[in-house]
């Protein structure tokens, strides 16, 4: 059985705050932000909140 590799509690870097708005900008949804940023999506909804964005929800 394979490991599944998980973050737990990581601080937000630079690069992937900057990943975090641009992927909004562009209407990506949460889940494909969450999968590119190898982050929860609960972490996204988080600091997306944080800093003032809305993530686009699927329809």
């Amino acid at each position: 059985m394979t490991e599944k590799f998980e973050r737990h509690r990581q601080p937000w870097r630079s690069d992937e705050i900057q990943k975090l708005h641009m992927f909004a900008k562009k209407g990506m949804s949460l889940k494909a932000i969450a999968k590119a940023l190898t982050r929860s999506e609960e972490s996204i909804k988080d600091r997306a909140k944080a800093d003032g964005l809305s993530i686009s929800k699927l329809r």
